[in-house]
């Protein structure tokens, strides 16, 4: 049984190397996953993938339906999931280009499904959430980029996930960073709290694709950001193809 999903976001539609096997569109009780669920080979290793705005990039941040993406992985027996995201940089080390493997997150967003223990007929239940990502995920991504040359990469931050699909303000940026936030991004919850609650083992990949806007003094030129996505989501699948090694 395949065990491990890869979570695809901004620029990471498809993965090239993956021998696709089948196509499996998920029946949910929260509706329809981002689109059908992608079976393969990546390097001798079993995935799943799923890219979370769909095959055609066409749904924000704030329109994902996130309960049925994460509802369909695990009903078809995956109980890890590496999820990449476009983020944007906070933090000084965060430069454009460079990477990220989050250990703390901070959500910022509003009016999203978040829970499946959203009572009803079921006793209200709790999980803990105080270190978001799985240390052994993590620590395969970590060692995945080490093992790429021409990566930059922090080992540790904290992601601010805020709403979108708008880029935030100044103010805001300035606020996360007084926060503690590393990086700022639009999907990380509550895909990461919505795997927890599910047992899932859940680790990002955050590729830095713009310094968050008021960072150096600077506004986000938007015209700039597809070929930084694109240049940034190959170092994903760089890193994604060596962490994987560790799985075969």
């Amino acid at each position: 049984m395949t065990i491990l999903a890869i979570i695809g976001g901004t620029g990471l539609t498809r993965m090239a190397d993956l021998e696709v096997t089948r196509r499996e569109m998920v029946k949910t009780p929260y509706g329809a996953p981002s689109c059908p669920l992608v079976f393969g080979e990546l390097g001798g290793v079993e995935v799943v993938f799923l890219p979370r705005h769909g095959t055609a990039h066409r749904i924000p941040p704030h329109r994902v339906n996130y309960c049925a993406n994460i509802w369909a992985l695990n009903n078809v027996g995956i109980k890890k999931i590496i999820a990449v995201g476009a983020v944007g940089g906070i933090h000084t080390d965060c430069t454009v280009g460079s990477l990220v493997v989050p250990d703390q997150i901070i959500d910022y967003t509003y009016d999203r499904e978040s829970t499946f223990f959203d009572g009803g007929d079921d006793p209200v239940e709790h999980i803990d959430f105080s270190y978001p990502y799985n240390e052994e995920l993590r620590s395969l991504l970590i060692a995945g980029a080490k093992s790429v040359d021409g990566i930059t990469m922090m080992e540790s931050g904290t992601y601010g996930a805020t709403r979108g699909p708008r880029f935030d303000t100044a103010a805001e940026v300035l606020r996360m960073q007084r926060d503690g936030c590393t990086i700022a991004g639009m999907t990380g919850m509550p895909e990461a709290s919505l795997a927890a609650e599910l047992k899932i083992a859940y680790a990002c990949l955050g590729v830095v694709i713009n310094r968050a806007a008021g960072i150096d003094n600077n506004a986000i030129d938007v015209t700039e950001l597809p070929d930084k996505i694109e240049q940034g989501t190959d170092k994903a699948r760089a890193v994604l193809r060596a962490t994987l090694s560790s799985f075969s």
